[in-house]
């Protein structure tokens, strides 16, 4: 695992960022281009919640494995982090601008009649304090206690997202079901894993 290790500490993580957006722009010229089915916007909203909560369960995952068995993949979590927010950023405008094309009286509708928006609202806001301040500047600013304490900020977030994810599908199958499992398991074990070193 050391070798692995270091053979990662000269991989940069920029490449996180070109694939994200590559992606993102790949799916968008699909759907443009009507090559995405018979309703592009509700298969760009889907996708798009589906990566944003992938990296965020991602970056849960990077203490556990650390932690476990010694596979050090830190320095990539500011940009699965940053990428999960990308991901959660495009598909709340994804529902809001195509969607919705800012019809106030069908968003209001929504967010009263669809309990699962709210809480996706949710996990969009909380995730958004944490994306302002990944950076160098606001951890010299916050110092390394309160930005850390900020950042807690994220389990709730992935919780909040895993819910909507699965309340908000069509027909429930086994994918929402283990997104859930997952986080769950995830933030049951960080704190054990914790305790445990100390």
């Amino acid at each position: 695992m050391d070798r692995l290790n270091s053979v990662l500490r000269r991989v940069p993580a920029w490449p996180i960022y070109a694939i994200a957006a590559a992606y993102a722009a790949w799916r968008f010229w699909l759907a443009v281009t009507g090559q995405l089915g018979p309703d592009p916007v509700d298969r760009l909203t889907a996708d798009s919640g589906t990566l944003a909560l992938q990296m965020l369960i991602a970056g849960l995952t990077i203490s556990v494995l650390r932690k476990t068995i010694g596979l050090n993949l830190l320095r990539y979590r500011r940009a699965i982090g940053l990428t999960a927010f990308f991901f959660a950023a495009a598909h709340f405008l994804v529902w809001l601008l195509l969607d919705l094309a800012l019809r106030w009286d069908q968003i209001l509708a929504d967010l009263s009649k669809r309990p699962f928006v709210m809480i996706g609202m949710a996990a969009l806001l909380l995730l958004l304090p944490l994306a302002l301040t990944s950076n160098n500047m606001s951890l010299r600013r916050l110092g390394a206690l309160r930005w850390r304490q900020l950042h807690w900020l994220t389990y709730p977030a992935v919780l909040l997202a895993a819910l909507h994810h699965l309340i908000g599908v069509k027909v429930v199958t086994a994918a929402p079901v283990a997104y859930l499992a997952a986080t769950v398991l995830l933030l049951v074990a960080r704190p054990a894993l914790m305790r445990r070193r100390s």
